[in-house]
């Protein structure tokens, strides 16, 4: 079984994109495949189905750009086809794909993160562009990230400094996700934390639940991904 979590990249084999193209698509969706195919980049994976998993499986996602009308691809892999599994960039690696005006604040939110010991990685469309080259972002386009935290004193820390981030545009959204995969929207997050909420949404890999109280958290530890 691949040890897969949310946000986590995929690589497929040669014979994997081979079987993949294969597949019944339209003129749209096979041309954003085989560009994807021949510079090989990766695909994302997304929720995991009991039966996908169950016969071998892997449910992967590609969240095309403007040229292929931001279409989502939803694909399935058998686990043999995929090569490697990789992560969202680092948010110091999509610094200049930002507005001139926003660097500034999101160096200053980097070294508020790098205080409190937490490594940003940005997935959505800023991510997929410093990944593929080609055009994901919009001017209306979210900064996303995914925090990984230990516990909730940590989770708690970094919404902190999510939140005090300097500037309106473009909007910063993401996710605090702990060690045993659940994962949480830091805004949500911080508005149950700060009694806001009642619950707050939690997504793993085979879906989603409500949670009142903190007994799916209370005993998280990170568990460290690829640098």
């Amino acid at each position: 079984m691949l040890p897969l979590h949310r946000h986590q990249l995929a690589r497929l084999s040669e014979p994997g994109w081979t079987a993949l193209l294969d597949g019944a698509w339209d003129t749209q969706a096979r041309d954003c495949l085989t560009h994807w195919a021949t510079h090989r980049l990766p695909l994302v994976v997304t929720r995991q189905s009991p039966d996908a998993a169950a016969n071998g499986w892997v449910a992967l996602g590609l969240p095309s750009p403007a040229r292929w009308g931001r279409r989502r691809l939803a694909l399935q892999v058998p686990h043999a086809a995929v090569l490697g599994l990789d992560e969202f960039p680092r948010l110091t690696e999509v610094l200049q794909l930002l507005p001139p005006s926003t660097r500034g604040p999101v160096r200053d939110l980097f070294g508020a993160l790098d205080a409190c010991h937490a490594k940003p990685r940005v997935f959505g469309s800023y991510g997929w562009q410093a990944i593929s080259g080609l055009d994901h972002v919009r001017p209306g386009s979210d900064l996303d990230l995914s925090v990984c935290v230990d516990d909730m004193a940590h989770a708690d820390a970094v919404a902190g400094s999510l939140q005090a981030f300097g500037t309106e545009r473009p909007r910063l959204d993401g996710e605090l996700l702990f060690g045993d995969g659940a994962a949480v929207a830091w805004r949500e997050w911080s508005a149950w934390r700060a009694g806001r909420a009642r619950a707050v949404i939690v997504k793993r890999l085979d879906g989603v639940s409500l949670q009142r109280d903190t007994a799916w958290c209370e005993h998280a530890r990170l568990v460290e991904v690829a640098a």
